[in-house]
């Protein structure tokens, strides 16, 4: 028998199919097959917290291709089936139903799930969490009969959630354990911008708490108890506490995991032939120089991309830096670059920050590691060359927006 010539995808999400789009795109003509645990065909997750939870985009703006590509491409789509066990040496996986497929190249785009709150009352009817199409279906059904709904965690979901509730009129209360929302992703000097956006808009924000429990009647939802005691009513809650990636199988095949699949500035895992993006890959960036885990959609799209070249022998890495946006009422917000909670010395904000028309920059000894536009666009370009030159920038002209960004890129 000859050797499989078969590559499998396992995860059909956005990383998933843009791995089989970019294979195609790239000349392989072998047998490929794309592997998912959901019935729905590869979507993408951004609308989920966004436009389609809003209402303001169609359900099918969220898919990534239409589902007439996969057959025309000669993708094989299997949904509904989730891979169980990896077995890297034998080169074949096994599915939920027992099946076994073999192949010669394997990409892990196996993403992430929703980090459970580990308190009595998480499982009581009324306790949403956010991460697949059938949950955005439910929560935009929720909006429409809830008046009052308690929103767990302050990161983008939770931020992007409360968000949609309250342009649906919904009253709601985030409680969050740090002192402010997002702190550990933007630390306080930006984090006081979303404070201030969510409360001006109505929203009851409680940082520095932790849940105790969440309390119902007759199995359902009725509020919140926190830890001092108070108690918040609530006809929902939902959970947005963070996500961990989906390696378990990974790492019971031997795989190195460490905060997600290990892997190298190709996306190749510990094994030659297995290999990672999205969500669950924990990749060398060869321009930040460490290893980073990103869970934000532009992994999403670009990773598999590289990963797909790098299955096919070309000679790639990837090395673009981390991007991500929100949009929260009238704000709107792009962020590239990457700055550890203790990894700057300064934050340089240029623009009026109360009119929350302004781009923030973390430094470090002059260095700009990261930028931040909110409502000030068509800047990401000079904000990537900033942070790629590795110079350090006068701080009066980063913050003067009379000197063109472009001017300050050596």
């Amino acid at each position: 028998m000859g050797r499989n010539t078969a590559f499998l995808i396992a995860g059909a999400g956005l990383a998933g199919a843009k791995a089989a789009e970019t294979l195609r795109k790239e000349g392989f003509d072998g047998p490929l097959v794309l592997v998912g645990d959901e019935h729905e065909r590869p979507y993408e997750r951004p609308p989920l917290s966004k436009g389609y939870l809003l209402g303001t985009a169609e359900r099918e703006s969220a898919y990534v291709h239409p589902p007439e590509w996969y057959a025309e491409h000669e993708v094989d789509l299997r949904l509904g089936q989730a891979v169980t066990a990896l077995d890297p040496a034998g080169h074949e996986v096994t599915l939920a139903d027992g099946s076994r497929l073999g192949y010669a190249k394997l990409l892990l785009a196996t993403g992430s799930t929703p980090r459970p709150l580990p308190v009595p009352g998480a499982d009581l009817d009324g306790v949403h969490s956010l991460r697949r199409l059938p949950d955005s279906d439910r929560l935009k059904e929720l909006f429409r009969s809830a008046s009052r709904i308690v929103v767990i965690g302050a990161g983008w979901i939770g931020l992007e959630t409360t968000a949609a509730a309250r342009t649906a009129g919904v009253e709601v209360t985030v409680l969050e354990s740090a002192a402010l929302p997002l702190l550990r992703v933007l630390g306080p000097e930006a984090a006081r911008v979303f404070a201030k956006l969510h409360t001006d808009h109505g929203v009851e924000l409680r940082c520095g708490v932790q849940v105790a429990e969440i309390t119902g009647t007759n199995g359902a939802v009725d509020g919140v108890l926190l830890a001092d005691g108070s108690r918040i009513g609530a006809d929902a809650v939902i959970v947005g506490v963070g996500i961990t990636p989906n390696t378990s199988q990974a790492a019971a095949a031997g795989l190195k995991v460490d905060n997600g699949v290990v892997v190298d500035e190709r996306l190749c895992s510990s094994h030659p032939d297995v290999f990672a993006a999205g969500d669950v890959a924990n990749a060398y960036h060869p321009v930040l120089g460490r290893h980073l885990r990103v869970e934000h959609w532009a992994n999403a799209l670009h990773q598999p991309q590289t990963a797909a070249r790098a299955m096919l022998g070309q000679d790639v890495r990837y090395d673009r830096l981390p991007y991500f946006f929100t949009d929260q009422y009238d704000l709107g917000m792009e962020y590239t670059g990457y700055a550890e909670p203790e990894g700057y010395d300064r934050v340089v904000f240029r623009g009026d920050v109360d009119a929350r028309e302004f781009i923030a920059f973390w430094c470090s000894g002059g260095r700009v590691l990261a930028g931040m536009n909110v409502n000030v666009w068509d800047v990401t370009d000079p904000i990537k060359a900033l942070v790629l030159s590795g110079q350090a920038v006068d701080p009066g002209q980063l913050a003067d927006p009379g000197v063109p960004l472009d001017t300050l890129v050596p």
